[in-house]
């Protein structure tokens, strides 16, 4: 069962830039940086368990699609549906293997996407599974980026460690 959520990234903080969405950059490598550290923000925010750091960059429309579940529309679904994950997923963690940034020419809008190994436990046995995370930022009339759109899709079948 996969329980990533944007969601989706948590050894990626160690790779990010410590930049914040509150001050907007202009250019497209500080706005893909900016991108990378909220990312990195929301997956220490999944696994420290923490629902308002994992879902503190959503907007409030938005739509979170995933492998095998009906999607979440609203932000605060992707609450419920994190706080849900959070209390049957045991050892759930993510860890990053690879992430982009595309950003768009007007510098409004960017797409992060990235590779995840998400691991969880089965009956305290260890399973790993590899996901794709594709989502969509925008950067709102405060300035502020936000997620306004997200897929995970699974790369591979979960399997023992």
């Amino acid at each position: 069962m996969t329980l990533f959520r944007h969601a989706v990234m948590a050894a990626a903080i160690a790779f990010c830039p410590a930049a914040s969405s509150a001050a907007p950059p202009s250019g497209a490598t500080d706005i893909a940086a900016t991108i990378k550290a909220d990312v990195a923000e929301i997956i220490a925010g999944i696994n420290a368990r923490d629902i308002a750091k994992a879902t503190k960059f959503d907007a409030p429309d938005l739509v979170s699609m995933e492998s095998m579940r009906e999607p979440s529309i609203g932000a605060a679904s992707d609450r419920e549906g994190l706080a849900m994950a959070f209390k049957y997923g045991q050892g759930w963690h993510l860890r990053l293997i690879d992430e982009t940034v595309d950003v768009a020419k007007a510098g409004d809008m960017a797409t992060y996407r990235s590779t995840y190994d998400e691991d969880s436990l089965r009956d305290g046995v260890p399973f790993t599974h590899r996901v794709n995370f594709l989502a969509g930022f925008k950067r709102d009339a405060d300035g502020q980026w936000r997620i306004h759109w997200s897929v995970v899709c699974a790369q591979s079948a979960s399997h023992k460690k």
